[in-house]
């Protein structure tokens, strides 16, 4: 058998390479999601996405022989770096056969990379980081994954944790179908507090749309930033967001929750359109509009991408309130068969809590894996 080759990417098709080797990875796994391949394309191109203007990033292929066997970049973000005064390096974009060889060359290859950035330990899988696709799938696989959320084959954790990473943290996503009914108890105590003055949700205003996602923006920042892996989202990242979910977003799913006059509280939530992606199959082209055209009706479920409250405005219920905002929004649109919750961090206790309580199941586990350099 030939031995494993490390090569790394600079373009042309090599980076072709890079971007089509799911396809062959992925080919027993029936759950699987392609990505549009002219996105990847984007994400990874330093002139082109406004991650790296901040970041810097290598990519490597593992070949035997003739074949491409696996692949995996090398990740430097400075503006996680900074806001969280650490040296820590990124590995994401892992793809790999069931070939313990070739990911131990690919994971040496990076380590060795960042070493020589000077920085002190290893965390991933972030995709570029914890604001894009993040984690490795442990437990779930029988379910196919919701839009913008990672799928994995099971094999991969043994490859990883043989190359000597080992759990940081889990995150947990969450599942409502369409026999979900919101608790009676949840149902009185949000109206009490709806009832509460100066209390109100907002849909949002299309019409308005840039300062809509900009002040969506200013509360994600404010509302996660103590949470673990947190990385500010850049004014550029944004309108790079805005701009990409433009043509399937539904102005009816996004809501913020004001105290007074105040922006308390935001939710974001998408139709998956991953069941539309399976079928475009990575590419859109005049056979995609029409597949867009003929099979956009499989769209039943949806995800929330994003809730957020300010910390002053933690003691207020206000997850009870967008719960049952949620709820009603889902009940009224009955297209919509479930909405996936996720993802959260495992030791995010009360939010947990919470969401079992009201009656989502917790079905997915992804898991962040760390080494020290």
């Amino acid at each position: 058998m030939a031995g494993i080759e490390i090569i790394t990417v600079d373009g042309g098709s090599e980076l072709q390479d890079f971007i089509d080797l799911p396809w062959r990875i992925y080919a027993g796994h029936p759950n699987w999601v392609p990505p549009l391949k002219k996105d990847v394309r984007r994400l990874l191109d330093p002139r082109q996405h406004p991650f790296w203007e901040f970041s810097e990033r290598v990519l490597f292929l593992a070949r035997r022989g003739s074949e491409t066997v696996g692949r995996i970049a090398g990740i430097i973000n400075q503006n996680n770096n900074q806001f969280h005064n650490e040296k820590m390096g990124t590995w994401g974009f892992f793809e790999c056969a069931d070939d313990p060889e070739a990911a131990a060359a690919l994971f040496s290859s990076v380590e060795t990379w960042i070493r020589r950035k000077g920085m002190t330990f290893m965390r991933g899988p972030l995709s570029p980081s914890t604001n894009y696709e993040v984690g490795l799938l442990i437990e779930g696989f029988e379910y196919p994954p919701a839009l913008m959320m990672a799928y994995t084959p099971p094999y991969y954790q043994r490859l990883v944790e043989s190359c000597g990473y080992s759990k940081e943290k889990d995150l947990l996503a969450f599942l409502i179908d369409d026999a979900y009914q919101l608790p009676e108890w949840m149902n009185r105590l949000a109206e009490r507090i709806v009832r509460k003055k100066g209390i109100h949700i907002r849909r949002f205003r299309p019409k308005e749309e840039d300062a809509e996602f900009a002040l969506i923006r200013e509360i994600y920042n404010d509302s996660w930033s103590d949470n673990w892996g947190f990385v500010p989202l850049s004014d550029k990242e944004m309108k790079d967001i805005q701009k990409n979910v433009k043509p399937f977003a539904d102005p009816d799913l996004a809501f913020f929750i004001y105290y007074d006059d105040e922006p308390a509280a935001v939710c974001v939530i998408f139709p998956d359109m991953n069941p539309l992606l399976k079928r475009l199959n990575g590419r859109i082209g005049i056979s995609g509009l029409l597949k867009f055209l003929l099979y956009r009706h499989e769209v039943k479920g949806l995800r929330c991408l994003m809730f957020g409250v300010k910390e002053k405005f933690r003691q207020l219920g206000i997850p009870m309130l967008a719960f049952h905002h949620i709820y009603e929004i889902a009940r009224k649109q009955k297209k919509y068969q479930y909405l996936e919750m996720g993802w959260t961090l495992e030791d995010n206790e009360s939010i947990n809590a919470l969401v079992e309580e009201a009656g989502a199941k917790r079905y997915k586990k992804y898991r962040i894996y760390r080494k020290s350099l």
